[in-house]
């Protein structure tokens, strides 16, 4: 993967080069201190996927990221931030980003986080070429349809693995990656309000129902961390459906550390899903 990196402090991109060279996550093309010099050389070098800086002056992130989709840019963006406003989130989302880092800087999660959107990547170039391929090939059409089947059974066994699979709310997320797959598009190209009025007459309790049940898998991760942080189901979705800092706040909370709890984003967690399901 060729990798740009957009951040004003320019410690934090020694940071990430060495993890993503170190971790043969890629190759770091480029770097700009400043979102104005990332475009251009975004627009010049194409990049498979750019880490960008949240917050930076004159332009800030979510700015830099909805110009490159403006020109049609097809990388994949992955947010840089400290900052856990639901609004701010929100509207990174919306603007096209489809993961994000937390700062500071952590190993674990960056890698984790770059192998998931590799992973993303390599799939979608995958079935877009047997498409292009056998475009007028019935057995090939068929093929591509079972796929489809094989990632709705992929979804229900893993959430049945996040103690999910009871929650009203399950049904409505399976919906959701149905709808995604058979109209081709990420939760990063829609909003979750949009695709609620989409799939139910009444949104605003599909997607209550919906974060109910991301809620109770949030909560049955956690409950696994404290239990055994070397869970193999810990491990493996407690970064890549959540925010990790979110698991932790959810295990303080538990614990009785904390009186409140980790937060749940529904976009993140369904963008997460389909990543797995890919797979």
């Amino acid at each position: 993967m060729r990798i740009y990196i957009i951040e004003d402090d320019i410690t934090v991109i020694k940071i990430l080069t060495n993890i993503i060279e170190d971790s043969d996550l890629g190759t770091v093309c480029g770097y700009a201190l400043n979102g104005s010099e990332g475009i251009s050389e975004i627009s010049a070098l194409s990049p498979d996927i750019v880490l960008v800086d949240l917050l930076m002056p004159e332009k800030d992130g979510i700015a830099v990221v909805k110009e490159l989709k403006a020109i049609n840019c097809s990388s994949k963006f992955i947010m840089i931030s400290q900052v856990s406003s639901k609004n701010m989130i929100s509207k990174a989302y919306t603007a096209g980003v489809d993961f994000f880092i937390s700062k500071p800087i952590n190993i674990i999660e960056v890698t984790t986080i770059i192998k998931n959107v590799t992973e993303k990547i390599n799939y979608k170039t995958t079935l877009e070429n047997i498409k292009n391929l056998f475009s007028n090939d019935k057995n090939v059409i068929n093929m591509v349809e079972d796929v489809s089947i094989g990632k709705m059974k992929k979804l229900q066994l893993l959430l049945n693995k996040l103690g999910m699979s009871g929650e009203k709310g399950a049904k409505d997320i399976i919906a959701i990656c149905n709808y995604l797959i058979n109209n081709k598009q990420n939760m990063s190209d829609i909003n979750i309000n949009d695709i609620c009025n989409k799939l139910s007459t009444n949104s605003k309790n599909m997607e209550q129902r919906i974060r109910r049940a991301v809620s109770k898998g949030l909560s049955n991760i956690a409950y696994l961390g404290i239990e055994d942080y070397m869970n193999e189901i810990f491990i493996l979705y407690s970064n890549s459906l959540y925010n990790f800092e979110e698991v932790k706040a959810e295990m303080d909370y538990i614990r009785g550390k904390s009186s409140f709890g980790g937060k749940v984003n529904i976009k993140k967690f369904i963008d997460g899903l389909m990543i797995h399901i890919d797979n």
